[in-house]
């Protein structure tokens, strides 16, 4: 299957969704805003994985590798003679992250993902050794250990290799337990705030209005396009309940702003069903230049003449200017009109991140373009 296919079969799906009546839908307060304060912390810490078989980091490319692993030997009472050159095959260097959640108390395990630092061909089989993950703070707060789970396969031999998915990065289900709690003063706040997903006044103005609703006419007040406060009871039990209940209120959406993301790195373009399009015309084409060298020997009539062998390179360079005919665009208010009309201009995925582009400048693109 051609990448345009792909690409047709892609726009296929969102027609199919622009085909549904363009109404209002409810959603959970949970699922449009989250609570002020109540988030996860990253962790980071540096360890070895040992245990690969003859996978690990190449020292001699990679010494840290060997620093590392004299460090620790050596707060286990083991002493390398100095100037030592330990040819090592299986220990890597692997940088550790994690995930702390927000209430995490001690002893609560975590997930945590292990990924090489060095040069190891895989990780596959290792087992990580202690690792303190450490916060932005520089305190530790947990410990990592345990046998490292990579989701890839590879094999080589004789100069081919044959490699599924990722062999340098693997992740331990529960494989950090929290030593230190990350102090939260939630339990003293008076004044709680739901932080909105998306900056939108009209939603936190919805939200608020919901609540007070339902809890009188004090119980939220939108401070601005991104947080709503709410005052909540003072006893901590209340305050759960009463966010408990506020997080499953169903909120009435609106229809959202027009967009059309577009990722420069993958080629793909992705549009909700409020994009709109208006008349305009499109000249598109590609111009294509070819630059080939072929090596010319020259040789001497004569065996035994005296001239020498000379070579040649001879450059040939060939210009192609395909398309760039002038089309005409049709405008559209419906999403199935505008992915039929992309569609005719026949460019790929990377071209018609150009085509949109240009349409947003000329004014006939009704939606906001975000390019990543």
């Amino acid at each position: 299957m051609t990448f345009r296919k792909e690409f047709t079969l892609f726009f296929i799906s969102l027609v199919l969704f622009g085909m549904m009546p363009k109404t209002v839908h409810a959603e959970r307060i949970r699922d449009l805003a989250t609570v002020q304060g109540v988030r996860s912390n990253s962790l980071m810490g540096y360890g070895l994985v040992v245990g690969l078989d003859g996978t690990g980091d190449q020292t001699m490319q990679a010494p840290f590798t060997g620093q590392s692993l004299n460090n620790m030997l050596s707060q286990l009472g083991i002493t390398v003679p100095q100037g030592t050159n330990m040819q090592l095959k299986n220990i890597a260097a692997v940088m550790v992250t994690a995930e702390l959640p927000a209430f995490s108390r001690s002893g609560d395990k975590i997930d945590i993902v292990v990924s090489s630092l060095g040069n190891a061909k895989s990780l596959r089989g290792g087992t990580l050794l202690m690792t303190p993950l450490k916060g932005v703070d520089n305190q530790i707060y947990a410990l990592a250990q345990g046998n490292v789970l990579i989701s890839g396969a590879g094999a080589q031999s004789g100069g081919s290799r044959v490699q599924v998915n990722q062999l340098n990065g693997g992740h331990i289900s529960g494989g950090a337990t929290v030593e230190r709690e990350v102090p939260n003063d939630f339990a003293s706040q008076s004044i709680v705030k739901l932080q909105l997903n998306e900056t939108d006044f009209t939603l936190a103005q919805q939200i608020s209005d919901e609540i007070n609703r339902r809890y009188g006419g004090g119980a939220a007040m939108p401070e601005d396009a991104r947080t709503v406060r709410l005052f909540a009871p003072s006893d901590s039990p209340s305050r759960v309940r009463f966010l408990a209940n506020i997080q499953d209120i169903p909120i009435k959406v609106s229809v959202q702003d027009a967009k059309v993301i577009v990722n420069s790195r993958t080629g793909s373009v992705v549009m909700n069903r409020h994009v709109s399009l208006d008349t305009c015309a499109v000249a598109h084409g590609s111009l294509t230049v070819e630059v080939s060298q072929n090596n010319v020997v020259s040789q001497p009539d004569t065996p035994f003449g005296g001239g020498e062998t000379v070579v040649t390179p001879q450059t040939d360079i060939s210009v192609r200017d395909r398309g760039g005919s002038l089309q005409h665009v049709r405008g559209s208010a419906d999403l199935n009109h505008v992915v039929r009309t992309l569609n005719a201009l026949g460019a790929t995925p990377n071209e018609l991140m150009s085509i949109l582009q240009a349409m947003k400048s000329a004014g006939c693109l009704r939606a906001k373009l975000e390019i990543n």
